[in-house]
């Protein structure tokens, strides 16, 4: 059998003991409730964050470092569909830059300026609200091949740096006088693809650079051809081998008046006369 234990404590020890003990209930009660608290502000702030990661409320663009709000793998920075109303400060040793879906509508020549010395090669802001670019927003970026700026609002492309294969400007409001005289030429030595469908041009833009393989620009306002569009007007010899690809579509324009425009060509332009 069990022989109970007589402990012989005063009064004022019980009292000293239960005082304690109130007091260490009372912290860990609190510690308990700031616990839940936080944790329930830690799943409202990521809930918010899901649903606009961009929140003017809470601040959240202003002072969160890019690879926090956006996805950082390697060199590449994915800000895509988050709600972005600008370009965020990219990490310097950045390579690939996607900001697609997003509500940015200016670009500035200070977005990409700690670039400049970099390895930068894709920058996709596809479907935005884009307007306007600065002048020298890309064109001190020495490694920059592909631009990709379908689905906005431009009227012009600013200049752009001599390293250049993919320009994508589908689907905006380009017009003519927004293309700089001669600027798929010299300054592009190796551009291949150049996409400038659905806009408001109303010529093609040249002359073009020997490199190219592809050229699109159906569904703008091209009425007429000349000799030099696609030839050496100077050399009846002369046989442009890598452009395979060119559309022309849905402009009003009638290629077989233009016979001459495209004699060295290997392939004719892909074209469907309005009726």
């Amino acid at each position: 059998a069990l022989t109970p234990v007589v402990m012989n404590v005063s009064a004022p020890e019980i009292v000293s003991w239960y005082l304690i003990l109130s007091v260490l209930s009372s912290k860990l009660h609190k510690y308990h409730m700031e616990k839940k608290r936080v944790k329930g502000a830690r799943m409202l702030l990521h809930e918010t964050i899901l649903q606009d990661p961009c929140s003017t409320a809470l601040h959240l663009c202003a002072g969160m470092p890019t690879c926090l709000l956006c996805v950082c793998m390697g060199g590449s920075v994915y800000c895509d569909d988050t709600s972005l109303e600008q370009i965020p400060p990219l990490p310097k040793d950045t390579t690939h830059f996607y900001g697609r879906f997003n509500k940015i509508q200016h670009v500035k020549n200070t977005d990409f300026i700690n670039l400049s010395k970099t390895e930068l090669k894709t920058i996709d802001l596809t479907g935005n609200q884009i307007s306007e670019m600065d002048e020298d927003a890309f064109r001190l970026l020495p490694q920059l091949q592909e631009l990709l700026l379908a689905d906005n609002n431009l009227q012009a492309l600013p200049e752009l740096p001599n390293t250049m294969r993919h320009i994508d400007a589908r689907n905006n409001r380009l017009l003519s006088s927004g293309v700089h005289p001669e600027g798929f030429k010299v300054k592009t030595i190796q551009l291949e693809f150049l996409y400038l469908s659905n806009n408001k041009l109303d010529y093609i833009p040249t002359p073009l650079p020997e490199s190219l393989r592809a050229l699109h620009l159906q569904n703008n306002n091209i009425q007429h051809l000349h000799e030099g569009t696609f030839c050496n007007r100077h050399n009846r010899n002369y046989i442009r081998r890598n452009l395979e690809d060119i559309r022309l579509d849905g402009n009003p324009l009638d290629i077989n008046l233009f016979a001459q425009a495209y004699i060295c060509l290997q392939r004719l332009p892909r074209y469907k006369q309005e009726r």
